[in-house]
């Protein structure tokens, strides 16, 4: 099969230090011949086209970036948030890394959709003043903002935050693109923009767990203005600009006025029925039972100890979200991965003719047109 000719080979070096990742595990990873790498980095011809496209798919570029002279500008490959994020956790996983990028690029696809639309309202992210507002205040105020009822869940906490111009993406469970691997300890992260910030959750077996990281990563967007990644380290920590997101978090989803309703007296002896005790609060906040008694803790009505050991004991029992199952409901799940307002800006903007249907489907997941179908009738209500 014919070689490709003048394939950069600086610009195969740079991605894969920027990944962390070697030439020849690249091949081995990608199913290549160590040898034809061994090629190209010498300067000679020594990849096909699909093996060029294999190893821009992995690194998420396009086949003409290698193709190109000169060295990388890295400022103009990697925005000002990815090297934020970068420089947060220098270990970020080459797939991470990717997804971080991929995220971005559905943030520009959402920004030229609503221009083609005229839709410029829905991205329009205003946050509000908390400038050196204290964590409990900074929350009572954002609580406001996003127009909370007293009984929430995560989609309500979601609707809530995307309805302020911020999109909420969530991973998803299945082994693909858009998965954050369950052995990854990555929780989340925000990328910050004065226009249309995003926020992305990773996918947790019980949906409440996922709220307390949303509350978070809006901390790090409404109180320090700035992108973050953060680890279950992060959203325990007692010091900085953690302890001050945590605070707020925890504030927001369990406010004083929720925490005095919470009757010490009947905690159970046993941390393993501190859950069903706390069931009812659980349930109508929309948030798990550790924020709870994390809050319970930080208002010194609960003892160290005890939360120590609930937490031991949480961590033995919690069953872990499995990869793969079934499949049945594959058009609902752009919606559960980029949100309500990301999915129906692409149906209106496919409804208007502004793109094609495959187009849509390439921003969608690539959903087959049956199951794009589908999702539109699923959106409608029908």
């Amino acid at each position: 099969m014919e070689r490709i000719q003048s394939i950069n080979p600086e610009r195969i070096a740079w991605c894969c230090a920027d990944h962390g990742i070697t030439p020849s595990a690249l091949a081995a990873e990608l199913n290549i011949a160590t040898i034809s790498i061994e090629r190209v980095m010498a300067g000679e011809d020594g990849l096909t086209f699909n093996q060029l496209r294999k190893i821009a798919e992995y690194f998420g570029r396009g086949v003409l970036f290698f193709l190109e002279s000169g060295k990388v500008d890295e400022e103009q490959v990697h925005t000002a948030q990815f090297r934020t994020l970068a420089n947060q956790k220098p270990e970020l996983s080459a797939k991470l890394k990717i997804l971080i990028e991929r995220v971005e690029k559905q943030r520009e696809v959402y920004l030229s959709l609503c221009e083609d639309l005229s839709n410029t309202d829905k991205i329009g992210f205003s946050s509000p003043d908390l400038h050196g507002e204290n964590p409990r205040e900074a929350a009572r105020i954002a609580r406001q903002w996003l127009g909370l009822s007293d009984r929430n869940s995560f989609d309500t906490y979601r609707e809530s935050v995307e309805a302020q111009g911020i999109l909420v993406f969530r991973s998803n469970g299945y082994n693909g693109k858009w998965q954050i691997a369950k052995e990854n300890p990555i929780l989340g992260f925000s990328l910050y923009y004065p226009t249309c910030p995003v926020i992305v959750i990773k996918k947790q077996y019980w949906e409440s767990q996922q709220s307390f990281t949303l509350m978070h990563e809006l901390g790090h967007l409404l109180l320090h203005k700035m992108s973050s990644i953060d680890d279950e380290h992060d959203l325990q920590s007692h010091k900085g600009k953690e302890l001050a997101a945590n605070a707020f978090a925890g504030h927001l989803l369990v406010p004083d006025a929720f925490l005095a309703s919470i009757r010490d007296e009947e905690r159970p002896d046993e941390v393993s029925q501190y859950d069903e005790w706390l069931e009812r609060p659980r349930k109508a906040w929309g948030v798990s039972g550790e924020v709870i008694l994390r809050r319970l803790l930080d208002a010194g009505r609960l003892p160290q100890d005890r939360y120590t050991a609930y937490r031991q004991w949480r961590a033995q029992s919690v069953v872990m979200l499995k990869d793969g199952g079934n499949r049945m409901y594959r058009h609902r799940e752009p919606k559960n991965v980029f949100g309500d307002t990301f999915v129906r800006t692409v149906l209106d903007a496919l409804d208007a003719r502004y793109i094609t249907l495959a187009k849509a489907s390439s921003y969608l997941d690539n959903l087959k047109i049956i199951h794009l179908h589908q999702l539109e009738r699923h959106i409608a209500g029908l």
